[in-house]
């Protein structure tokens, strides 16, 4: 049977990503891409659909459109917004959620992705090597939502047998999507400004350690995921996953290595270093190796050049 994929939340930061990847891979019509808006560049390699995760009849319309073997679920408002915003992250991150995982029983999905984030950790978690299994007491509304995410999608597979995947995300470096709000998100402005202006305003402190994967690793990861065996997949909330830990002053250590004058500065009492001071400093992903073989292939060095270097060649 061929695959036919649908994306939902395709023009964020990883979707956009994802939606090339799996083009690639399946067939450029196998894969559909949608999001409650289009995109701003139009994409004219396969089919988008505009679609509200909320609106349970048109998502109907769309699986009965389509009849997807697979779907992604990508929307989802983030931390930093959802702080903002806390009702209405709590309605998408979890009825979305609901709604999906419903019409995949409802039209016989063979895999679902729904993406967790390190941000179901909280202020008693371990910091360092933050292990699979741990205390969880997410202090935000979007830590929260997917902490109970995971606990949902782990009872739709015990209860009916669907076979939902998860990771849990640290923050995602990447040259060709902006961020969408998120925590980590001055890893990937830090090298739009240095190239800009020489200069970078940092929201966290210099020494705050996160963990960290470069898009390439988080594509590669994620469909590592999805082709793995259904019986090597043994956890069914969501695994750990990470590529590197570092700071923002490590990071900018980095950068001056290519751009010697670049400089940076660090702003107090930003809101989002609250949310940075709850979360892990690195993670054990131990699980992820030994169920399906994941292994990071960049660390921060390759990292830095790699942005600089296509930021550049694409300005």
């Amino acid at each position: 049977m061929e695959e036919q994929i649908i994306i939902i939340g395709s023009n964020g930061q990883i979707g956009t990503e994802l939606a090339i990847a799996l083009r690639a891979k399946f067939g450029q019509h196998r894969v559909v891409t949608s999001d409650i808006r289009e995109p701003q560049m139009p994409d004219t390699s396969g089919p988008f659909e505009t679609i509200d995760v909320l609106d349970r009849k048109a998502l109907h319309v769309l699986f009965t459109k389509y009849r997807p073997t697979q779907v992604y679920l990508l929307a989802a408002m983030l931390s930093a917004t959802g702080e903002k915003y806390p009702r209405q992250a709590w309605d998408l991150n979890i009825n979305g959620l609901l709604n999906v995982l419903d019409l995949s029983l409802k039209y016989g999905v063979n895999k679902v992705f729904w993406p967790s984030s390190i941000a179901v950790f909280g202020p008693h978690s371990p910091k360092a090597n933050t292990p699979q299994y741990s205390v969880m007491d997410p202090n935000t509304v979007y830590g929260i939502s997917k902490l109970a995410g995971e606990r949902i999608c782990e009872y739709y597979h015990s209860r009916y047998g669907l076979d939902v995947r998860s990771i849990r995300y640290p923050g995602i470096i990447s040259w060709k999507a902006a961020p969408g709000g998120g925590t980590t998100d001055y890893a990937v402005h830090i090298f739009h400004e240095a190239l800009k202006n020489n200069t970078y305003t940092c929201f966290l402190s210099a020494n705050t350690a996160l963990p960290m994967l470069y898009m390439d690793d988080a594509i590669r990861g994620t469909l590592a995921l999805m082709d793995a065996p259904t019986d090597a997949v043994n956890i069914r909330s969501s695994y750990n996953l990470t590529g590197v830990s570092f700071t923002p002053a490590m990071l900018a250590n980095e950068i001056s290595k290519v751009v010697p004058e670049f400089t940076i500065t660090y702003v107090e009492n930003d809101p989002r270093q609250a949310i940075a001071d709850t979360w892990p400093n690195s993670i054990d992903d131990t699980e992820a190796q030994q169920d399906w073989g994941w292994k990071p292939q960049f660390d921060l060095t390759s990292i830095t050049e790699d942005m600089l270097t296509n930021l550049k060649n694409n300005r």
